[in-house]
């Protein structure tokens, strides 16, 4: 995480304010994060989960309806659904060179049932959002961009907007009908936590801003700023409003995000470049024509391969290596409550073979240098 004193200095500001609560720094942090990823209407929230959570309520899921997304993902991803009443339905991934959602897969699991699709663009790498949208559109389908990965990622799709017609460069969260952003620690821009909503639908943010706070029509600054003297809660409502530090935080991480995003992508090029011989591994989004925002790093080792001794044999060279992600389905909880069977080959073969390896924006030469000399010693040692 990039903190230093400009975000020691954004916080005193607003201590010194004393006005902690949702207000005019979480506006301003707002705005800045709708111009930069391209839309119209931007919502601060508690975190991405939060997020997702009203996405899929603004957008009217609820029982008896399902929504199709990876179970390759956190669990987040997943649960928001639920929260709802609805049912996740999980879709195969692509292949082992794109961990992304199948498009093919998607339609192939489209029911009576179905509401809409989440996709997530997994480590930063956008899905094919050109076919989504057209498979939403065909269904009549809503489409929720979960983006906790892929701030600053873009990719190509079509438009009929006016003016922009053909195929475009698109933010990934300016895609779908909302997408969600998470600030999480880990994640690429942070407010330790924290999320953001965003959407062009002018009835789905009105509903977004009265579903965040406790469905009521008017909120403190609002009242403060002499806008109104009382208000009415008009619909149930949560409080996933987020506060005046984070989004101070926000700010200046949002204004770091485009060279952390460069250190990144130089960091995966050397990995691409340094790994790409070794015969026990493959790298996933090698033909990736699309912008990523290179949040994480995955490999995927040979099926003949024991990852638990590839973890043991970096951790003994100093290196962490992470899983990306347990499979949400095989979860206990998700075990005991799926409503039919599920079947994903090319997920299920993955997620026994993908391992993370360190990204960072701070990650240096030589660390980039001891982890691939430490996985060309492991290859010697299985050749």
């Amino acid at each position: 995480m990039d903190l230093d004193e400009e975000e020691i200095e954004a916080v005193t500001r607003v201590l010194r304010s004393r006005w902690l609560s949702m207000g005019p720094v979480t506006a301003e942090f707002e705005q800045q994060f709708a111009e930069f990823v391209g839309v119209k209407y931007a919502f601060a929230v508690t975190n991405c989960t939060a997020a997702l959570h009203l996405a899929h309520l603004a957008l009217g899921a609820g029982p008896g309806d399902t929504v199709i997304c990876p179970s390759l993902t956190f669990v987040a991803t997943a649960n928001a659904i639920r929260y709802t009443g609805a049912t996740p339905m999980f879709a195969d991934i692509t292949s082992v060179d794109n961990l992304n959602i199948s498009p093919d897969d998607i339609e192939a699991k489209i029911d009576a049932s179905t509401k809409g699709i989440c996709v997530v663009h997994y480590g930063g790498y956008p899905c094919d959002m050109g076919k989504i949208m057209q498979i939403a559109k065909r269904h009549h389908l809503y489409v929720v961009e979960d983006a906790a990965h892929a701030p600053g990622a873009s990719t190509m799709v079509g438009s009929n907007a006016p003016g922009q017609h053909g195929i475009t460069p698109h933010m990934c969260g300016s895609i779908g009908d909302i997408a969600c952003f998470s600030f999480f620690a880990n994640k690429n821009m942070s407010t330790a936590e924290g999320g953001m909503i965003t959407t062009n639908n002018e009835t789905l943010a009105n509903r977004v801003r009265l579903l965040r706070s406790h469905g009521m029509t008017s909120l403190t600054w609002d009242r403060d700023q002499g806008h109104s003297f009382s208000y009415d809660v008009v619909e149930l409502g949560w409080n996933y409003r987020m506060d005046e530090l984070r989004s101070a935080i926000g700010i200046v991480q949002l204004k770091k995000l485009a060279e952390n995003n460069r250190r990144r992508s130089e960091a995966a090029a050397f990995y691409r470049d340094r790994l790409a011989d070794i015969e026990k591994i493959s790298i996933p989004f090698l033909s990736a024509e699309a912008t990523s925002s290179h949040h994480i790093f995955p490999i995927v080792l040979a099926r003949e391969v024991n990852r638990q001794e590839f973890m043991l044999f970096m951790r003994e060279k100093g290196i962490q290596t992470s899983i990306h992600y347990p499979l949400i389905h095989k979860f206990t909880e998700y075990q005991k409550n799926l409503p039919r069977y599920v079947h994903l080959p090319v997920t299920e073969d993955i997620e026994t073979r993908v391992i993370t390896l360190p990204l960072y924006p701070s990650i240096r030469q030589h660390q980039l240098t001891q982890v691939v000399e430490a996985i060309q010693a492991w290859a010697n040692t299985v050749a």
